[in-house]
């Protein structure tokens, strides 16, 4: 734990790899991270259910009400890795306490705008915040559980956060729009940030890198901007089309940016992002398999909000708690597979397996119709796709961030969300722009003359909902493709780890020397 780097006998730390006595407070260390990341995640969808009356309190157009979203994702994609490595350089507990406060005064100012352009900087400060504060809260947890059965624990409920937050910010918002106000979407994060920030203000101690090594500039510049460029392509896109210029030429010139980024990173003196961290395989596999689940995760949840509320005629809360029995099923699943599954067996039928059967789900979904009913035909195999998700989210972030460093414990953390935040911008812009032409040829092929009846749009709409899912069915599909064919074989185990029980692991990815810990 770097945070709680305690040194013992043979100049060691808890969490450099090293067996040592664990931190007593690490179960409440765990309840503090798992809040703060709960927050960040539910952001991305809480507002969602809110856009309609924000958008007649403030008045701004239809056009405009895609900032109010795109605006975070922005700030928080493109900076992630940056605030991933500040965690690394400045430490966890004071990057931490710095996105916590922030997201917190970014909430109040959201919450109390007075304009579309008030609301539209408060959730680009939001996302900027979240990306200090997420890396730091993965990494935190990285370094405090390194026991293999309780990181197994720890994962399972930090997966289990990462998969069902969309689903609660959509619960959340309905009951906080319904009856109180939008503005209490933004609002509540205040009540998570001052738990969150007390907690780690108590639990958490003050890191000093022995080394103080530089920040990579060049690489921090590169990397942002590549990522702001590939997810305002990806936004534009799932509002205009994929022929604008300000769609292709941004999404080009953000392949262009990464490119650059992995070049300099080979030669970068002290790189932003170290390529053991990402060519080792099974974190390779971990990051490209967030990313597509994340990809595939979108058409869950938007076009089934869509469908529940404008065919099923479900109010806002109603159609949140109908999410809960997915959520718990994450839960579930996402605890029995890290705890229970992954020391036997390891990620790669885990992953392989969540995501066919997430996929499965998807394809079951596709014969809901205007007539369906929610307990016969989506509820199924809404309690399917949880059972996937929860099998491929959890896995998937405890590999991703094992065997590192602890001075790389930060950035590891940062390209796990990155590839979270990636996937859900691609989703987004690629479902809702298939599901649209749906919809548009469905119009087209039955429409006989003049305007079209309110039960040819409804047939047309749920033909985009099936169209889509089909889609994401495709996209867990290749999820299991490529997790089956990159993630080793067998439980995770550090390279050239002894066996014998009690034994210092030899990390073939040398370890840092611990940092040295300062009074809280």
């Amino acid at each position: 734990m770097s945070e709680m780097s305690i040194p013992n006998g043979s100049g060691q730390g808890i969490g450099d790899g090293s067996a040592s006595t664990p931190d007593p407070r690490r179960w409440l260390i765990l309840g503090v991270v798992g809040l703060a990341q709960l927050m960040v995640i539910l952001d991305a969808t809480i507002v969602n259910i809110a856009l309609p009356s924000a958008q007649r309190a403030l008045h701004f157009s239809t056009v405009d009400r895609q900032w109010v979203v795109t605006a975070y994702a922005l700030a928080f994609g493109s900076l992630l890795l940056f605030g991933g490595r500040l965690a690394d350089l400045l430490g966890r507990k004071v990057t931490f306490l710095a996105g916590i406060t922030g997201f917190a005064a970014a909430s109040a100012v959201g919450g109390a705008a007075t304009s579309f352009t008030m609301l539209t900087v408060a959730r680009a400060c939001q996302g900027a915040c979240g990306a200090l504060m997420a890396p730091a809260a993965l990494s935190v947890l990285t370094v405090t559980f390194t026991d293999p059965k309780e990181r197994g624990k720890a994962f399972g409920v930090f997966g289990a956060i990462a998969g069902a937050g969309g689903a609660v910010g959509l619960l959340l918002g309905g009951v906080l729009t319904e009856y109180l106000s939008w503005r209490w979407c933004l609002y509540v994060n205040l009540v998570f940030a001052a738990v969150s920030g007390v907690g780690a203000s108590m639990l958490l101690r003050r890191q000093v890198s022995p080394d103080r090594p530089r920040l990579d500039i060049p690489g921090v510049l590169a990397v942002s901007g590549g990522m702001f460029c590939i997810v305002y392509g990806f936004s534009n896109a799932a509002t205009h089309n994929w022929h604008t210029p300000s769609t292709w030429g941004f999404l080009v010139a953000g392949v262009a940016l990464l490119a650059v980024f992995a070049w300099w990173q080979t030669r970068a003196p002290a790189p932003l992002l170290p390529l053991r961290i990402v060519l080792d395989r099974n974190r390779g596999a971990a990051y490209l398999s967030i990313l597509i689940a994340g990809s595939g995760i979108f058409g869950i949840f938007l076009f089934l909000t869509y469908y529940m509320q404008l065919t099923l005629r479900f109010s806002p809360v109603v159609t949140g708690v109908a999410f809960l029995p997915m959520v718990g099923c994450i839960m579930v699943s996402a605890n029995l597979a890290t705890i229970v599954l992954m020391p036997r067996v390891g990620p790669r039928p885990l992953v392989t397996c969540g995501m066919l059967i997430a996929g499965g789900a998807m394809v079951w979904l596709t014969r809901i119709g205007i007539h369906s009913s929610y307990a016969t035909d989506v509820l199924p195999p809404l309690l399917l796709a949880g059972i996937g998700l929860g099998q491929t989210v959890a896995p998937s972030i405890n590999t991703g961030t094992f065997g590192v460093a602890p001075t790389d414990a930060g950035v590891a953390s940062a390209s796990v969300n990155t590839g979270q935040q990636l996937g859900g911008s691609i989703g987004t812009a690629l479902l809702n722009t298939i599901a649209t032409s749906a919809v548009t040829s469905y119009l087209a092929s039955h429409l006989i003359g003049g305007a079209p009846s309110p039960a040819l749009r409804a047939f047309a709409l749920v033909h985009g909902y099936t169209t889509a899912f089909w889609w994401s069915a495709g996209i867990f599909a290749f999820g299991a493709v490529v997790a089956g064919s990159l993630f080793r074989w067998g439980p995770l185990t550090r390279q050239g780890a002894p066996r014998q029980p009690g034994a210092v692991p030899e990390d073939s990815q040398q370890v840092a020397a611990p940092p040295v810990p300062e009074r809280p």
